[in-house]
């Protein structure tokens, strides 16, 4: 009995230790006596006195590429997209199980647009995020093959839920995307590569414009339900080659997410019927980009796939009806501003002041990659894009400064890195899945990315 209770107390004593290594307290330190924001401020007070605008005729150019996975081949081949087994990216529940066909086909779409030798490239994928292995490996390809850097490439992704996973690594990244394969990150870079370079060497003359509708019946608040703002704002641009082709970029705010983890076929969700849509009705060309989803979800009528089409051709419909609207320029002001930002170290909390030792979310969580906010002004347009689920309700703040100055205005997720969920700071106690699981870098995190989202998109609508 007596060698029982020295083996039981030792045991409580090593759990007691492990359980306090493996444990801290919720750093509560402010964004801006860190060491992390000094430096980014620093990095962002040298862009803004760099900062300049190109005025001129406006080129346009397209690039497409599928990234539809074959299916149940013998052996994986990243050149062709065969593979043995693909998993779906978005929902634990999965389990990581393969896809088992093929419901609608999946791309990665680029559009590039060039004012003077300035060249910007708007890349949209119908992915879960734009995979920071991904983008890391596209950047380096597109800087040896076309000169572009990092801060003329704009990523983001649909963020279906019923697309491409196996590219993230970690425990929490591969619960919700399937095991990692390097093949499939090769296979995603080549066909990224390829829509970029296509769009670059397909510049033509052309004209572009700015337009947006209510989309209100189609989104609410997920956070908070009636108790919280909803961004119902469909941003749209319309870019045309002169006798050439005829394409459109759409962002909106509702998650991706009208199919469950039920759904073990590959498709683009609501916005893959909103391009479908639109490219049966004129459009060569239809990209989609998410835009704030962080607290946001659909709204829509019918069951499974009929949600889906529901959502994704009404607002097709929409753009329809607005598009002929706009008003197209041949000359148009082109200005970007891509700042890498330093972050601070994990704090995933299992309760409200308490969180995991960083060390041991290092290990747990995937890799974040290389954390980049990019502001872009495009005629009348400022967007900002983010390496996260962006709350709506945050974005509304920013899209009324920009509306005063007489600018249309939106910011975008999954920007090429993931941080997880940017919330509004009001909600950080609350106990959901935005502001606590997804919720990564502490209470410092969001103010810190919200105060350089908006000092960028102030600095960039006044330059004139």
């Amino acid at each position: 009995m007596k060698v029982f209770l020295k083996i039981t107390g030792a045991l409580v004593i090593i759990a007691i230790l492990l359980l306090f290594l493996a444990i801290q307290r919720v750093d509560y330190t402010p964004y801006f006596e860190t060491g992390y924001y000094k430096i980014t401020k620093e990095r962002l007070d040298s862009l803004t006195k760099e900062l300049g605008n190109y005025k001129g005729k406006v080129y346009i150019g397209f690039g497409i590429e599928s990234i539809t996975p074959v299916l149940n081949s013998d052996r994986d081949d990243p050149e062709t997209g065969k593979f043995v087994r693909i998993p779906l990216a978005g929902y634990g529940g999965r389990q990581g199980a393969p896809a088992t066909g093929i419901h609608d086909s999946l791309y990665v779409k680029s559009v590039a647009v060039r004012v003077g030798d300035r060249i910007i490239v708007l890349v949209g994928a119908d992915l879960l995020i734009m995979p920071p292995e991904v983008s890391q490996q596209a950047t380096k390809h597109i800087s040896k093959s076309s000169g572009l850097e990092r801060g003329d490439l704009f990523f983001s992704a649909t963020h279906t839920h019923s697309s491409v996973g196996a590219w993230s690594g970690g425990k929490v990244g591969e619960m919700f995307g399937g095991a990692y394969n390097p093949n499939v990150v090769n296979w995603l870079t080549k066909r990224v590569v390829k829509s970029i370079e296509e769009a670059v060497s397909d510049l033509k003359p052309g004209k572009l414009g700015v337009g947006n509708f209510d989309g209100k019946g189609y989104v609410s608040n997920r956070l908070v339900g009636e108790d919280g703002l909803v961004d119902a704002d469909f941003i749209f641009v319309v870019a045309e080659q002169d006798k050439g082709k005829k394409g459109i970029i759409g962002a909106f705010n509702a998650h991706a997410t009208t199919l469950g983890d039920w759904n073990m076929e590959t498709s683009g969700d609501y916005p893959g019927y909103w391009q479908r849509k639109l490219e049966d009705e004129g459009f060569d060309v239809a990209v989609f980009h998410a835009g704030s989803v962080g607290s946001h979800t659909y709204r829509s009528h019918g069951d499974k796939f009929e949600k889906s089409k529901y959502i994704g051709e009404a607002l097709a419909d929409s753009v329809l009806k607005y598009s002929a609207l706009v008003s197209l320029s041949d000359t148009i002001t082109l200005s970007a501003m891509t700042l890498k930002v330093e972050i601070p170290e994990f704090q995933v909390r299992i309760s409200d002041g308490l969180r995991l030792n960083p060390s041991l979310a290092r290990k747990l969580f995937p890799k974040i990659g290389e954390v980049y906010l990019q502001v872009l002004r495009i005629s009348d347009l400022i967007w900002a894009t983010t390496p996260s689920d962006f709350s709506g309700e945050t974005a509304i703040t920013f899209k009324n400064a920009m509306h005063k100055r007489g600018f249309y205005a939106l910011v975008s997720s999954f920007n090429g890195a993931y941080t997880g969920y940017i919330i509004p700071c009001k909600y950080y106690h609350l106990d959901a899945y935005e502001s606590r699981l997804m919720n990564w870098f502490g209470p410092a995190y969001n103010p810190y990315i919200n105060y350089l989202t908006g000092t960028m998109m102030n600095e960039i609508s006044v330059k004139h």
